[in-house]
């Protein structure tokens, strides 16, 4: 079996849009790209790709799933065989033996786990002892000026000025050398051979999951020194791109929006101000994955970046990102400080809570954008601005936003109103009728489940089917949702699946979860043939536009499955059947008797 850090690099690097694009002739619709369908016959274009969950799916023949899938599919190859040639396509090359990996000297995602709990511990109990951490005690209490409930809730810490600290406590509870250098909390010397700690003389911000495993950690210096911050390099437990600084606590509060900064600092302040919403990416720019995660939980977000060039760089990047997986990007900036953090001791949290009522939307920004630097006072030059304003206006549901956005924009760009907002329309009709067309595709393709091949069950167990779905979605789409069924929640087991394939969906995402590589949804195309993977794709497509996917939705789903179960076993149970007439002969003698 080919390990997931080779699979997962493997989707990684294989651009969906790029590859497919190779195949079929892909147009832009939006954050998504449409196309004919090549594997089926049709007029009207019903494929699409979405290149913000690395997926596509085809509203006609319901085909779906990832690169590998498609691959697969367009290759006529096995899940090995499409690996292959994606691997070599992308410039990776992929052991032959088992035997012959050696990355990470074998060490498991829970091994590092159990090591950064342990180091967590460690780092923990130094800030609090007067012979270690007093320094780092004195920088995060006067400097940062945090509480002691801020520093507990953090789980804040700080590593010794020492070389050997970390190391001989690690290598004292029985963690080999071997172990600590694959989770990046020491390293060997090249001379000598010898252990060292990573993270010396720093103040330590553990990295926790949304499932409360400690998975890494950022720790900073105390004064102007570089590098500024050393973060934990990817690891079996922790990928940079993949995760958020505080999404933990901040996904019970990011229903309306999330604050997305730059620094550790900068989030811990917002959060000790009441701003619990507030997350950070770890030591690089956003990146797809995390703009992906964040719309798991939240319809908007506020950038909330520093206020130097940088920062406003950085804004282009996040607006892109987040508007492709379908977030509302608003871009708030901070006068008079360099980062939220400074402005908050200097103005206080109401003088925030003021700014984040003034923030920027996205397309003010994008306008500005557009505009400057742009002579619109040469026809051709306005007739592309207008065109591409135009176009982003479409995009936009809301009808009263999208008068006050070409009001705005001909004002602008010295055009007619009228003019502007009849184009815009016209970009919307079409949109809205190849919508309608796929909508009408998938309707009649997927009518009560007649005719499928992929889960022969479904015609018979509509309601039931449709629960698993939801309980599948979930579990697609949130980590938190594997982790609570891998720990029974709610005594959630294979058993109380109705269909077949329901069944084999939840078992497989099961094994990938308690494994020691954990879950990738691209592993389960080992277990699942591309139709099969075409309908888990769809499974999670379904999921991912419904507004409410929290624990009440998932323990619905739960409940309601356990009862069409048991009213399931009772129809083919004969026993059941005979109870029930039995039933009604002594209901009638009772009513004759009465």
């Amino acid at each position: 079996m080919i390990p997931r850090e080779i699979i997962d690099e493997i989707v990684y690097r294989s651009d969906i849009e790029q590859v497919i694009g190779s195949y079929v002739t892909l147009k832009r619709a939006g954050s998504n790209c449409n196309g004919r369908c090549p594997f089926h016959s049709e007029k009207t274009p019903s494929f699409t790709v979405f290149p913000a969950t690395r997926s596509f799916y085809c509203f006609g023949c319901g085909a779906g799933g990832d690169v590998i899938t498609f691959t697969m599919r367009i290759e006529n190859l096995d899940y090995i065989e499409a690996v292959k040639l994606l691997a070599a396509r992308a410039g990776i090359s992929i052991p032959e033996d088992r035997n012959d990996i050696k990355e990470n000297n074998g060490v498991s995602r829970k091994r590092v786990q159990e090591m950064n709990l342990c180091a967590a511990r460690f780092f923990r109990d130094c800030l609090k002892d007067q012979k270690y951490g007093a320094e780092g005690l004195r920088y995060l209490t006067e400097k940062r000026e945090l509480s002691m409930a801020t520093i507990n809730h953090f789980g804040l810490g700080f590593a010794p000025d020492n070389f050997w600290a970390l190391s001989n406590h690690m290598t004292s509870l029985g963690f080999t050398e071997d172990e600590l250098v694959a989770a990046f909390l020491c390293g060997k010397s090249k001379k000598s051979g010898k252990l060292f700690d990573m993270y010396r003389n720093r103040v330590i911000f553990p990295i926790i999951d949304t499932t409360g495993n400690v998975i890494g950690f950022g720790g900073r210096v105390m004064d102007n020194s570089e590098p500024k911050y050393l973060n934990t390099n990817d690891t079996p437990a922790f990928k940079k791109r993949q995760n958020l600084f505080a999404l933990n606590f901040a996904k019970k509060y990011a229903e309306e929006r999330l604050i997305l900064c730059e620094g550790y600092m900068d989030v811990i302040a917002l959060h000790a101000a009441g701003f619990e919403n507030a997350v950070a990416t770890l030591g690089t720019a956003i990146t797809p994955d995390q703009a992906r995660i964040m719309a798991k939980y939240t319809k908007q977000v506020v950038i909330c970046y520093d206020s130097d060039k940088a920062g406003l760089a950085a804004d282009d990047k996040a607006i892109r990102l987040l508007s492709e997986v379908g977030i509302e990007a608003r871009v708030l900036k901070v006068t008079g400080a360099k980062d939220p953090d400074e402005y908050i001791k200097k103005y206080g949290a109401d003088n925030f809570r003021r700014l984040l009522g003034d923030t920027k939307g996205s397309f003010d920004y994008k306008l500005e954008k557009l505009i400057t630097g742009r002579d619109i006072s040469l026809p051709d030059e306005k007739i592309k601005i207008s065109n591409d304003v135009c176009f982003m206006i479409a995009d936009v549901n809301s009808s009263v936003e999208r008068d006050i956005y070409v009001r705005r924009a001909s004002e602008l760009l010295g055009t007619t109103a009228e003019a502007m907002r009849s184009d815009v329309e016209r970009i919307r009709k079409k949109k809205l009728r190849d919508f309608k067309n796929r909508q009408s595709s998938e309707a009649q393709m997927s009518l009560k489940n007649i005719g499928d091949r992929v889960n022969v069950d479904a015609a018979k167990n509509i309601r039931a089917n449709s629960t698993e779905e939801g309980i599948l979605g979930l579990m697609l789409m949130y980590e938190e949702f594997r982790s609570k069924a891998a720990d029974g929640f709610e005594g959630l087991c294979a058993d109380d699946f109705v269909t077949e394939f329901g069944r084999r969906v939840f078992e497989a995402m099961l094994e990938l979860e308690r494994s020691e590589c954990g879950f990738s949804k691209a592993m389960l195309g080992q277990s699942f043939t591309p139709d099969e993977m075409g309908r888990i794709e769809k499974i999670e497509l379904s999921r991912r536009n419904l507004a409410k996917n929290d624990t009440e939705v998932f323990s619905n789903f739960i409940s309601g499955l356990k009862k069409e179960k048991s009213s399931n076993d009772d129809d083919n149970d004969p026993f059941a059947e005979l109870m029930r007439l039995r039933a009604a002969v002594q209901k009638n003698k009772e009513n004759k008797n009465i």
